[in-house]
C-alpha cells in the first residue's frame, strides 16, 4: 500500500541534493539513508553515545582554542 507523506521545502531540498541519479525516487534515497543508518557498527554507536555526553558536559575544546594553544 502506498501512501504520501508530507515534507517542508528545506527537507525536500536536503532530499534532492541526497538523490545519485536525476530519476531516483525519493522512497530509495530515503530507504538509503535508512540503510546507512543501520550499518553503524555497535562500537561506533557507544562512541557517538560518548562523544554526546561529553559534549554535554562541555568537554569540548573550540577550533579557536587549539590555534592558540598551537600559536597558530
Amino acid at each position: 500500500m502506498a501512501t504520501t507523506i508530507q515534507v517542508s521545502e528545506t527537507l525536500l531540498e536536503e532530499l534532492k541534493k541526497k538523490k545519485i541519479y536525476e530519476k531516483e525516487t525519493y522512497e530509495e534515497v530515503i530507504m538509503d539513508l535508512i540503510e546507512d543508518s543501520k550499518e553503524l557498527s555497535e562500537e561506533t554507536k557507544r562512541h557517538i553515545l560518548q562523544s554526546e555526553k561529553e559534549i554535554k558536559e562541555g568537554k569540548t575544546v573550540t577550533l579557536e582554542q587549539i590555534k592558540k594553544n598551537l600559536g597558530i
